[in-house]
């Protein structure tokens, strides 16, 4: 396997997706007869296999497809404890609601930080093997400071995108208290968790906070340096889409039931709508009409949004299958969400792309092309997943 500081030429790659339209086709940017270069963990060069140039190592696909590695903007995987018996009451036909996510709080609040952090390796490890190399990890079920705080901790331990969620729902001791809950997350949570965040998030939504709750929430946030994002309009229409729009949050997430204004103002702005099908299928809830976002000129992105209570896989191809089956995208549209898109809803542009100075986060398919993540379903077709140029999961070919 080779190392960080060896340069690898990946090479006889099927269909190669760069998300660079200057380097191939479409906004995928689609290549083929082509080869990568990574080196220093960096992609160092990207051509026609003929020309590359020489490397440390070389890695012969066989033909199969190559993409950027998922870039996983929505998660939440610091908890303890699981919920399959709601789950399995919903598919029964109880309605979802929040406060289910109580359930989880309290069983996080009862574990120590090597089982809340063996938890999140254990899911950031299932998650690399589906071929996301970047992960954004929310806070949200701790809610007390002291429970907040390591819950950053615990996430920082495996990732640099930390989100700060302590505005998830109210905690049972805050119970028809939301508002004095508030004003101990602005004064007392935020200021302490803040140094170990990037960003600042909260559940703007019936059985959840309110407009104004939220918008305090979330100036706190911006005022101890940490960038917005939003859970908004998941179940409902709501202010959630226009409260992120106005704050210029990175991206506001869910968004399954939009207004012509509510697309016209994300439309308008730089902030992302993050489509989370998968927590849609688990709870039976309207998917989101993904095909007027994208017409009105919407950037979107596809996540996982892995969480014990509505959403509980890991897996970006799966998503990318129920986009294209679902929410009416094409396949590379679905795509792009997923790679270029969640970049852009972490506001990062090193990763999500193929192209010369991007971090070498990639992944093979054992298939000759991206169409086949919507094209079998279900199918385990990520063979291979490089980060920073190096093997992290599967065969090199």
């Amino acid at each position: 396997m080779p190392d960080g500081s060896r340069s690898t030429v990946l090479t006889n790659i099927g269909t190669l997706v760069t998300n660079d339209p200057e380097l191939g086709d479409g906004p995928l940017g689609v290549r083929r007869g082509s080869a990568v270069v990574f080196d220093e963990g960096l992609v160092a060069w990207v051509g026609y296999a003929s020309e590359a140039p020489a490397a440390d190592d070389r890695v012969d696909l066989a033909g199969r497809a190559v993409l950027p590695g998922f870039v996983e903007s929505h998660s939440h995987l610091v908890f303890a404890g699981e919920r399959a018996e709601e789950f399995a009451a919903r598919m029964s036909g109880a309605e979802y609601a929040a406060g289910g996510i109580r359930t989880t709080i309290a069983a996080t609040r009862a574990a120590d930080d090597d089982q809340l952090a063996a938890n999140v390796r254990r899911l950031m490890d299932e998650s690399l093997r589906s071929g996301s190399t970047t992960v954004e990890c929310k806070t949200g079920y701790g809610q007390t400071t002291e429970d907040e705080l390591r819950s950053a901790l615990v996430a920082g331990r495996f990732t640099d995108e930390v989100t700060l969620l302590a505005a998830h729902v109210p905690p049972p001791e805050y119970a028809g208290r939301a508002d004095e809950y508030v004003e101990m997350v602005c004064r007392d949570m935020i200021p302490a968790c803040a140094p170990h965040a990037k960003w600042i998030d909260v559940f703007c939504e019936r059985g959840a906070f309110t407009r104004e709750q939220s918008e305090a929430v979330l100036r706190a946030g911006v005022a101890h340096g940490l960038t917005p994002r939003v859970h908004g309009n998941q179940l409902g229409a709501g202010p959630g889409v226009r409260l992120a729009v106005e704050l210029g949050a990175a991206s506001v997430d869910h968004v399954s039931y939009v207004t012509a204004a509510d697309i016209d103002a994300l439309a308008s702005s730089a902030t992302v709508a993050t489509l989370l099908p998968a927590a849609d299928f688990c709870t039976r809830n309207s998917y989101p009409n993904a095909r007027a976002l994208l017409d009105a000129g919407v950037t979107v992105a596809l996540g996982a949004d892995c969480n014990p209570g509505t959403s509980y896989t890991t897996s970006l191809p799966f998503c990318i299958a129920l986009a294209v089956r679902e929410l009416r995208m094409t396949p590379e549209e679905a795509v792009w969400s997923a790679t270029a898109g969640g970049a852009r809803a972490l506001r990062r542009d090193d990763v999500g792309s193929l192209r010369v100075g991007s971090r070498a986060d990639a992944l093979a398919l054992d298939a000759p092309s991206y169409l086949h993540l919507a094209y079998r379903p279900g199918v385990p077709l990520v063979r291979s997943v490089w980060r920073g140029g190096v093997l992290v999961s599967g065969a090199a070919a």
